[in-house]
């Protein structure tokens, strides 16, 4: 098995996705929030591809190295932030809002945006097919 870097920026279930208001017509902007986790994690795996190189090797607790390694060759990286029923109103979906966050998520290569609600329903997934 190899082991390789993944890093996470984790915000809350309620962090909003959007702006408060649209930025022009049927063009809403990502929050502040967003837009900051995302600036985050580029940093951080900017950070860790000079800090740590291209190997990370893991020392036991007093020091000596062990067998242990963790690569760093373009680590993924994921921002973990909000539910995307902030976009669903009582009569259905606000479809200028999905659209806006589809395309600044679908268009955001690193990281990977992921909301709580999808996060779930993949684990959802996944343990029901290793349960079949």
């Amino acid at each position: 098995m190899v082991s390789s870097l993944c890093f996470v920026e984790i915000k809350t279930h309620n962090t909003p996705l959007l702006q408060r208001k649209p930025y022009r017509a049927a063009c809403w902007a990502p929050s502040d929030d967003l837009n900051g986790a995302v600036a985050q994690i580029l940093g951080t795996v900017s950070y860790a591809s000079e800090a740590i190189a291209e190997k990370l090797r893991i020392p036991d607790s007093d020091g000596f190295p062990t067998s242990e390694e963790v690569f760093n060759f373009k680590p993924k990286s994921f921002v973990v932030i909000g539910n995307l029923d902030q976009v669903i109103g009582e009569h259905g979906v606000n479809e200028e809002q999905l659209r806006s966050f589809e395309l600044f998520r679908g268009n955001v290569t690193q990281p990977e945006i992921i909301t709580f609600d999808e996060l779930y329903e993949r684990d959802r997934h996944i343990v029901e097919l290793n349960e079949s």
